[in-house]
Formats: C-alpha cells, structure tokens, sequence
C-alpha cells in the first residue's frame, strides 16, 4: 500500500526533514519526493510505502496533519487509490 503526502505553506528551514522524520517514526518508507519554492511558497508531493507502518494509517494522517498545523502548514495524507481516483480524467 502506497500514500500521497501533500506539504503546501510558506517556506522555511526543515520541512522536509520534519516530515520525513514523521514518516520514519512511522515506518513509512519514502520513495519519491517532488518539492518546489515559488518565491516564499512552499510545495512538495511525497509517495510512501506505508505497507510496513508501526501505527495505523488514519493516526499517520492525523500526526501528520497536527504537524503541518504546528508549521503553519498544509499536510495532507492519502491513500494512493483515492489519490488516483479524485484526479483521474
């Protein structure tokens, strides 16, 4: 089982360490990042394997959101399938 992680918010010093860290603690296996900086706006989209995870997949999500909240950030977790689903044409 795979999952999308969706980062959005201003830019700043370790947001990539502080949510590869989480999904570490986790054992959740990041296997693709794609991130960009548009002027002072942070975007970055993860795929992790999350076939192994020590907690279940809605705590991941919920974890993850309170940290992007605790950033001033916009975290959001996904299961692959859906992810496919909502942006399938």
């Amino acid at each position: 089982m795979r999952a999308v992680i969706t980062v959005i918010g201003k830019d700043m010093v370790g947001i990539l360490a502080k949510i590869s860290t989480k999904c570490s603690e986790a054992n959740a296996n990041v296997i693709e990042v794609t991130q960009s900086v548009l002027q002072d706006m942070f975007a970055m989209i993860m795929l992790v394997d999350t076939s192994k995870l020590k907690i279940p997949f809605a705590q991941l999500s919920d974890e993850m959101t309170e940290l992007g909240k605790a950033m001033g950030l916009s975290v959001h977790v996904m299961h692959e399938d859906i992810f496919n689903s909502m942006h399938r044409i």
